[in-house]
């Protein structure tokens, strides 16, 4: 069975602090109706939801697997990671044409109402992920609210947030807040090397990247992934090469293609920013990584050429390794 999703992730455990006080106030009867889950984006936070849900909706504990950690054979179990356990409802943003929606959408917001007001089917809860809150557009906000000032009768919700402090500071006051604290370099590395059989310097080289995300570790060890943080640390540390930059830019056309920029885009902005944090001509880096960071979404908003934008920021790159070198 594949890892890729939170619902699949049985032996990640994100934080055992959270889940051993979530258990806690659910075995003293105190478990509040909803739950917002903190911390940046990677750490875990969905996983841990998908845990508590795997519980909450039945499924057999198994403690070698952490706090929250539940069978994967369990028929409760496998439901939740076949999306279709009836006592179940996950919103997250729609994929359209190829291309993943911006937001949560009001229509998908409207769900919780009638999905609370049934009684659970298989289970002594009914529970709800929404993954992620941040998603949630205007109008969708205002109908969650609605759902958390009368709170259903054995309904739980899981809001995901990597920056709660952009929710309502209504919906924020209704939840019990968990947060999930970032992982050390070590763990990561400890992580990455156990998951991926990564060599140790590739090991720690993610470990450093993913800004103590165990999810972004994961994804930088990963095949294409890693060959595009090796392309942008190249190009950054003075390797740029035309023709290779022309072929890598063939390469972006179509939904495949419009992910394959974005992840590229994304590696070549954090190589950036670690030259900005090594110290020499570390201003014209941090001016470069700034100047650097909107042009994905720009991009897609403008709906730009990507080989156009990529070719941009390369000379850009190549502008401030100049000033670098005539500097010393």
């Amino acid at each position: 069975m594949s890892e890729d999703h939170p619902r699949d992730r049985f032996d990640l455990v994100p934080d055992a602090a959270a889940e051993t006080a979530f258990l806690d106030a659910w075995a003293r009867g105190r478990l509040h109706h909803a739950w917002l889950l903190c911390g940046v984006e990677g750490v875990g936070k969905a996983t841990f939801a998908y845990r508590a849900a795997r519980r909450l909706l039945g499924a057999a504990a198994d403690p070698a697997r952490g706090p929250l950690g539940a069978r994967r054979d369990d028929p409760a179990s496998r439901l939740i990671s076949a999306q279709a356990h009836p006592d179940l409802l996950v919103l997250e943003r729609l994929v359209d044409g190829g291309k993943t929606k911006k937001s949560i959408s009001v229509d998908q917001s409207r769900e919780l109402p009638e999905f609370f007001s049934k009684s659970p089917s298989q289970a002594r809860h009914r529970v709800a992920i929404i993954d992620a809150a941040d998603d949630l557009n205007v109008n969708a906000a205002n109908a969650l609210l609605k759902v958390l000032e009368e709170p259903p009768e054995r309904g739980v919700l899981f809001l995901v947030s990597h920056a709660p402090g952009r929710l309502l500071a209504t919906i924020r006051s209704r939840c019990r807040r968990l947060s999930f604290p970032i992982w050390t370099p070590d763990r990561l590395e400890t992580l990455v090397r156990d998951r991926t059989g990564a060599e140790a310097e590739d090991a720690a080289h993610a470990a450093v990247m993913a800004g103590g995300s165990p999810g972004a570790a994961l994804a930088l060890a990963s095949g294409s992934t890693f060959e595009m943080d090796q392309l942008a640390r190249r190009w950054v540390g003075g390797d740029i090469d035309r023709a290779e930059a022309l072929a890598v830019a063939d390469r972006f056309r179509g939904a495949e293609g419009q992910e394959r920029f974005e992840a590229l885009m994304e590696r070549l902005i954090a190589a950036v920013k670690m030259r900005a944090l090594e110290g020499a001509g570390g201003h014209r880096w941090a001016d470069l990584w700034e100047r650097l960071q909107p042009l994905p979404e720009r991009a897609a908003g403008l709906n730009l050429d990507r080989g156009d934008v990529l070719a941009g920021a390369l000379a850009d790159i190549r502008r401030v390794q100049a000033q670098h070198q005539r500097m010393g």
